[in-house]
């Protein structure tokens, strides 16, 4: 079976930051708000009173401390709690194409590879910004790249979930090098007068080159020696918003944005986690005792420290997997790239490890890796 690496890898993220302090202190302002404006209503039973949020307690329920947002305007606003930014025209990239190419850059450099070899292009996120004509397609014009390009959709896992289709690509011989970007334009969908979910998500892009070993020139680089995906339907993690929605006469307002219930999710979709990775790990051949590091989804802490234990059996030495999302906060199928793209340096040739993302449907994509070069 031919050899197929992940060569490169780029990050593109925003320069604005929203720290938990300022996210609390608009949140809490907003509590007022309502609370004085619903004040009988609430007296009188027919409306519950909102509570504050606090630092401490996001930290403490998810490991956030910050999160980078391409828009921040509007969403620190008591009066607003959106991001607040302009329709770009037709003859103007969207945000999800700008952040996209940025990232790719990056991931084309440290392939040592051009736009002129990329011939699949595949955008996977967790939202896009348009239905059609496809964000990849746009992409691949404004790279100058050739062949053919897609959208895929598999919320939190799409990223794992791509590159196992360019692996497949690349082995059935429709592409030789294939770009994966991941443009998380997250912010947008996050309901921030919401306490439990007003912190979650971050803005940021993520890409990887993915192409056979005989056409890799990479310094540093990955074998894809084992991958399973998995699903398996939940309602749990919904985001409802659809082309459709135009159409209801009377439309929830809660309907744009993400929403899950964190506790069945926790219970439902680790022990899922846990056995795919242990299951592809023991089609590898590997033990717990082979892993070098673990580059798992970046949603929550809790959710890490318990797959981690769980797969390692053991508490995790430093750096053996990382975590980003105290600064990054949830990206959605970005996050384990990021993870990867930061702390995948200090292993040897031979040494083996785990990319994994996990999410919504509910959705698990597994990469067992092996350093190359």
């Amino acid at each position: 079976m031919k050899q197929v690496l992940i060569t490169g890898s780029g990050v593109f993220t925003p320069a604005q930051v929203i720290t938990n302090d300022e996210l609390v202190a608009a949140f809490n302002q907003y509590v007022d708000l309502f609370n004085a404006e619903n004040a009988e209503a609430i007296s009188r039973g027919e409306v519950i009173a909102l509570e504050y949020s606090s630092s401490e307690f996001i930290e403490k329920a998810s490991g956030i401390k910050s999160r980078h947002v391409l828009y921040k305007d509007g969403i620190l606003d008591p009066y607003i709690m959106q991001p607040v930014f302009n329709k770009r025209g037709e003859d103007e990239h969207p945000e999800m194409v700008e952040m996209a190419i940025a990232a790719a850059h990056e991931a084309l450099a440290q392939a040592n590879k051009s736009a002129a070899d990329i011939d699949l292009i595949i955008c996977a996120a967790s939202n896009m910004q348009r239905p059609y004509p496809a964000l990849s397609i746009e992409l691949q014009q404004a790279l100058g790249a050739a062949g053919y390009a897609f959208d895929m959709n598999v919320a939190c896992s799409s990223a794992t979930f791509a590159i196992s289709n360019a692996v497949n690509a690349i082995r059935g011989g429709t592409a030789k090098v294939v770009l994966v970007v991941n443009p998380e334009f997250a912010s947008p969908q996050v309901n921030y007068t919401s306490r439990d979910s007003h912190f979650i998500f971050g803005d940021v892009c993520t890409a990887t080159i993915i192409e056979a070993a005989d056409t890799a020139t990479s310094s540093n680089s990955f074998e894809i020696c084992g991958m399973r995906l998995k699903t398996e339907f939940s309602n749990n993690i919904r985001c409802d918003v659809s082309y459709t929605d135009h159409c209801y006469p009377d439309l929830d307002a809660e309907t744009p944005f993400f929403r899950q219930q964190g506790r069945k999710v926790f219970k439902e979709l680790l022990p899922l986690v846990a056995d795919v990775i242990e299951g592809e790990m023991a089609a590898c051949g590997l033990t717990s005792s082979d892993l070098k590091r673990l580059w798992l989804h970046q949603a929550n802490i809790n959710m890490n420290i318990f797959a981690v234990r769980k797969i390692l059996g053991r508490e995790p030495e430093p750096g053996e997997a990382p975590l980003v999302l105290d600064t990054y906060a949830n990206t959605a199928s970005a996050g384990s790239i990021i993870a990867f793209h930061q702390n995948k340096t200090g292993l040897t040739v031979g040494d083996h490890a785990v990319l994994c993302s996990f999410g919504a449907g509910y959705s698990i994509g597994c990469l067992i890796l092996r350093k190359f070069a």
